[in-house]
């Protein structure tokens, strides 16, 4: 057996090895590898590395004065395997074998995702589970299972609300923030500030013609308890905060009231004694004043575009970068809430290649916030729910993870097949002639390319099974394990002393 300085010497130089470029990539297996996988020992000393590493691990027990939880919209472990595969084969590696930045995280653990309704989730009633430690019913935010979807009356009736991480940080004096690339005021980010029984009343013309009026998520973030205490909000769905009826060539919005929330926004927040400031460029994002201690960000009408086809948007890595700068002012430490939720939305249209860029792009947020905090941070990164995505066949190493499936054993039909396909969803191709629609046929390296679905549906829907939670910092060993998804924000607030459940600085 190796002893620990041989090891480190053997790793040292495969890393090193790794780096140079390999002229002759006429096959896969002449791609870059981090190490010699034909050889006994690398599996041996990667084995021994691994158990080392975990041999020397210690239980981080101090208050985490900082926490930032990351939330991949729809990032199912499928996802996670077929993103760092992706990733590796840009950067000229066989792929199969890196990691993407938060799968080094110390700790890992399984959440169960159902809503109280409904075996397979959707992002409102997931959202309200692990930001308020309550589950809820499908299309819900922000109230408990007494509430179904489109229950006015319910969402009115105070009793039923529910709050969470974003309201505790608050009590507790530290300052909260909010980035998404999908509208602030989708389901995922709603579920922080809002209490809605519809995910879907956005703005005001959302909401039902007749019967009791309910005050529109757009709104709450303005104006709630706990919303208008939001110091930084960084994303898309600028069309829910303006007025459908303008003058003088403003933007239009979507809303019926005639109100321009932004404005609202400004004077709400300079009322509670901050100095606020409204941005919509990258440019302005990069180089916000340090003077301003509140941000409101709204880069795009609807969602933010893809990363693949951005106009020089800022990238949620950016906006990360941007509020943990604003953020980080406060002694008192912060709570800050990303989201990437472009990664659903591609899912929902069979867009493979997007939903793993996304995922990639989600990765990349991680790994700048990780470079700007310290170990008073508790980090903590999961998803929602799952997707129908699955990733089958039996390519060689290397393969294209968005081509064909290479393998060994031939099709009954002698039609090939994508390694990624779904259950699910918009791909859906009839067969022609009793026989299955031939993908040699398609152009599968477009960038809307929808992958084959088994069932026809206009949308693809999520997956039941579990999600993946990676944890550093602060008690992050109390995410190891299998458990509710509801069960995360209660960890969270013990380890950062908030809210009024069981808390570390108790003992």
């Amino acid at each position: 057996m190796c002893n620990l300085l041989s090891l480190l010497c053997f790793v040292c130089t495969c890393v090193i090895s790794s780096s140079r470029t390999i002229q002759d990539r006429k096959s896969h297996y002449h791609a870059k590898s981090s190490f010699d996988e034909k050889n006994k020992d690398h599996w041996r000393i990667q084995a021994q590395m691994t158990l080392l590493a975990k041999l020397d691990q210690s239980f981080n027990i101090n208050v985490a004065k900082n926490v930032i939880l990351f939330v991949g919209d729809g990032m199912s472990i499928t996802t996670v395997a077929a993103a760092r595969a992706y990733l590796g084969q840009q950067k000229g590696y066989l792929g199969e074998e890196l990691k993407l930045s938060f799968e080094s995280f110390p700790f890992t653990g399984l959440a169960k995702t159902y809503c109280v309704d409904s075996n397979v989730a959707d992002s409102a009633c997931s959202g309200t589970a692990y930001l308020s430690g309550v589950k809820a019913n499908s299309g819900t935010v922000g109230l408990s299972a007494a509430v179904k979807r489109g229950d006015c009356r319910g969402q009115r009736d105070a009793s039923h609300s529910v709050t969470g991480l974003m309201d505790w940080a608050q009590k507790s004096g530290k300052t909260t923030g909010l980035v998404t690339t999908t509208r602030v005021t989708h389901a995922t980010p709603a579920a922080a500030y809002a209490h809605s029984a519809d995910r879907k009343w956005e703005a005001d013309t959302h909401m039902p013609k007749h019967g009791l009026r309910c005050e529109d998520i757009a709104s709450q973030l303005v104006n709630g308890h706990v919303g208008s205490r939001i110091d930084v909000v960084l994303g898309g769905g600028r069309q829910n905060f303006l007025p459908n009826k303008v003058a003088n060539g403003s933007e239009a919005g979507h809303r019926g009231d005639g109100r321009n929330l932004i404005q609202e926004w400004l004077q709400k927040r300079e009322r509670l004694g901050a100095v606020p400031k409204y941005i919509s460029t990258k440019e302005e994002l990069l180089n916000i004043e340090d003077n301003y201690d509140s941000l409101l960000g709204l880069f795009s009408s609807d969602h933010m575009p893809y990363n693949l086809e951005s106009n020089g948007e800022p990238s949620l890595a950016d906006m990360t970068e941007a509020a943990i700068r604003i953020l980080s002012k406060n002694k008192n430490g912060y709570f800050l809430f990303v989201e990437g939720g472009r990664i659903d939305t591609a899912h929902h249209e069979t867009k493979a290649r997007k939903a793993l860029d996304e995922t990639v792009e989600f990765a990349k947020a991680v790994e700048a916030a990780t470079r700007l905090v310290d170990d008073q941070t508790l980090v903590v990164v999961t998803a929602d729910h799952s997707h129908t995505m699955t990733y089958s066949g039996y390519s060689k190493r290397g393969s294209d993870i968005l081509g064909l499936a290479k393998s060994k054993f031939n099709t009954s039909d002698y039609l090939p097949y994508t390694t990624l396909s779904y259950a699910n969803g918009p791909g859906y191709k009839p067969h022609q002639d009793f026989h299955r629609h031939n993908l040699m046929l398609d152009d599968i390296s477009n960038l809307n390319y929808t992958y084959p679905s088994l069932v026809p549906t206009a949308r693809e829907t999520h997956g039941g099974e579990d999600v993946a939670v990676f944890a550093q910092g602060p008690w992050a060993h109390l995410f190891t394990g299998s458990y509710e998804q509801n069960y995360l924000p209660h960890a969270i607030a013990y380890a950062a002393c908030i809210g009024d459940g069981r808390l570390s600085c108790d003992n």
